[in-house]
């Protein structure tokens, strides 16, 4: 008889320049076997390259909003003037079949998903200090001054929220933070709350297990 073994739902987030997005794929990268992506579902039209069911679930805005009127989403937002939401069948699925589902969301949306499931376990990926997120930012050389301000002016704010999460993780080392990571998803596969089923059985089977002299 083994411990239960259904996958755990896990929501990653973190500062903007964290990597928490870098650490997430070396992870699927590294245990593809034991972890799987959430999909999303969104009304944006498909880029070049991307398929339906691989980078998203590509929905008419009519279909959205049937799957929200049917309670069919764990989550969802508008944003630039399309839905994006993430599908509780597809995860449910996945759970279902042994897998980690593991969710990239804001921290708005990570607190919601914590309220409506809560064994849902929330990661927070952070820098190993404020100057090297400044340093993140500035490298990727895609945005100007102002607009890598308004991300620290942002990530001051979402500072407030971090005692909500369940783990703080730092990513100083990568390798060294995907190791982490790993073991702390490892680890709470064996907290007693997700393994009721088998308590429950090995309790049951200790009742008419011989004692003493009655072997």
């Amino acid at each position: 008889m083994k411990a239960d073994n259904r996958g755990i739902l896990i929501v990653f987030s973190g500062f903007s320049g964290a990597g928490k997005g870098t650490v997430m794929q070396r992870l699927l990268e590294q245990y593809k076997d034991q972890y799987a992506l959430s999909i999303s579902a969104t009304t944006r039209p498909p880029r070049p390259n991307e398929e339906d069911g691989r980078e998203y679930f590509f929905k008419t805005r009519k279909e959205f909003e049937k799957m929200i009127e049917k309670n069919e989403l764990i989550e969802y937002a508008l944003y630039v003037e399309n839905y994006y939401g993430t599908p509780k069948a597809y995860v449910e699925e996945q759970l279902s079949a042994q897998k980690d589902v593991i969710l990239e969301i804001e921290i708005q949306g990570a607190l919601k998903v914590k309220e409506l499931f809560p064994d849902t376990l929330l990661l927070f990926v952070a820098p190993p200090d404020a100057r090297t997120l400044q340093e993140r930012l500035t490298g990727r050389g895609t945005e100007d001054v102002s607009a890598v301000g308004a991300r620290l002016s942002r990530a001051a704010e979402e500072a407030a929220y971090m005692d909500a999460y369940d783990y703080l993780v730092i990513n100083d080392t990568l390798d060294e933070c995907v190791r982490q990571v790993h073991s702390i998803i490892r680890n709470e596969h064996r907290r007693v709350s997700r393994n009721r089923e088998f308590i429950s059985k090995i309790k049951e089977e200790l009742k008419s297990v011989p004692k003493g002299d009655e072997t």
